[in-house]
């Protein structure tokens, strides 16, 4: 399970990647994708992609163009599969909620019940 700045991460690599295997990106690429109010700094960055690289998202690869930094990234099955895994949680949690809903109803229809018959 990602944490949320390991989420946001993954989502911006997997925007970036464009649905191709893998790209070429910096870290200002990255961070510009992200949300506005939830900024990583570039040290935090790199912490966060190496973490990901562990966990099998993808592989990176660091390297320099004209004196700024630049990461190769491979995406991996994990990474493919990023925005189905997404999805599927979402999923899972409104199925959730809904199934809560539908259990305090009926707790309340079987309160109304034995209300009714204890009267």
């Amino acid at each position: 399970m990602l944490s949320k700045n390991e989420n946001m991460v993954m989502a911006a690599v997997y925007s970036l990647c464009d649905g191709t295997e893998g790209c070429l990106v910096s870290p200002i690429d990255i961070l510009s994708v992200m949300p506005a109010k939830h900024k990583v700094n570039r040290e935090k960055l790199d912490d966060i992609l190496n973490a990901l690289k562990c966990d099998g998202y993808f592989d990176l690869i660091q390297s320099e163009r004209k004196g700024e930094k630049m990461y190769v990234i491979n995406l991996k099955e994990n990474g493919f599969a990023y925005k189905r895994t997404a999805k599927q949680k979402q999923r899972d949690v409104t199925f959730k909620i809904f199934l809560a809903f539908i259990g305090a109803f009926a707790t309340f229809i079987f309160g109304l019940i034995l209300k009714g018959l204890f009267n």
